[in-house]
Parts: C-alpha cells; sequence; structure tokens
C-alpha cells in the first residue's frame, strides 16, 4: 500500500466465546458460537461471520456507489451478504453469497455496476482467488 489513508482498531479476547472491541469504543460485543457450529446461540451475540458479512455488503454498496457515480448514473441501491463458514479439504474456510438490487437502472445497466464495483470493492478485492464469492444482481 502506498499510502494508508485510515486504519480501524479492535481486539478480541475469548476467541468465539469471548468479546470483541474496537479502539474507538464503536463496538464492544459479546461473541457465542452458533449452535451449527457446536455451541449455543447466545442472544445478543454475534460472530466473526456476522461481522465480516456486515463489513462487506456496506463496503460493496460503497463501491457501487461510487461505480454508479463515476458512470454518472443514479441508483438507489441495497446490498446482503452471506458468509459461510464450511469444511474444505486443507480445514475450514469461508464462502460469500452478495445479493445486490439496483432501483433506477435496466437489468443489464445494473450488472455493469455491479461488476465494476466488485472490481472497486476492497474486501472483493481482499477475497479474490482467496475465496468463492458468488453476486447475485437484480435490477428492481
Amino acid at each position: 500500500m502506498s499510502k494508508i489513508l485510515y486504519t480501524a482498531k479492535a481486539t478480541a479476547e475469548g476467541g468465539r466465546e469471548g468479546n470483541v472491541k474496537t479502539d474507538s469504543n464503536t463496538l464492544d460485543l459479546d461473541l457465542a458460537m452458533p449452535s451449527s457450529l457446536g455451541g449455543e446461540d447466545k442472544e445478543g451475540a454475534t460472530n466473526p461471520e456476522e461481522l465480516f458479512a456486515a463489513g462487506y455488503a456496506a463496503c460493496f454498496d460503497s463501491a457501487l456507489q461510487l461505480a454508479a457515480s463515476q458512470a454518472k448514473k443514479e441508483i438507489s441501491s441495497r446490498v446482503s451478504s452471506e458468509v459461510s463458514i464450511g469444511k474444505q479439504s486443507d480445514g475450514l474456510g469461508l464462502s460469500a453469497k452478495i445479493h445486490v438490487e439496483v432501483k433506477g437502472a435496466t437489468q443489464e445497466e445494473a450488472e455493469e455496476l455491479v461488476s465494476k464495483a466488485h472490481k472497486l470493492c476492497p474486501y472483493s478485492k481482499a477475497t479474490r482467488g482467496n475465496m468463492d464469492v458468488e453476486i447475485e444482481t437484480n435490477a428492481v
């Protein structure tokens, strides 16, 4: 990276059954292992996959807005992200599904903007070649 613009800082204690807190004190969350991974679905607690999904959705939506702005296209959008953890040949791995709704564009225009957003989004760049990412685009 030639120039760092921002650094987020977070600290986790206790792994998947502990707590994660940002240095800005914006987030202070209890963590719990989902029952499907052998834990208990503790009310009010989150997990790394939910946090990753939230970050990916927000980042992708921002990249989509940038792509639309560069194309001089006024849209509104909604991005949902699913992050899954599962077994693979070398242990556990992640995959993601990104669901994008674009209002104010044809299906073809929406797909072009989403493709550009996938190239711009830092999360997409970080995951490219490292995990499966499936994208579904719908003009609404």
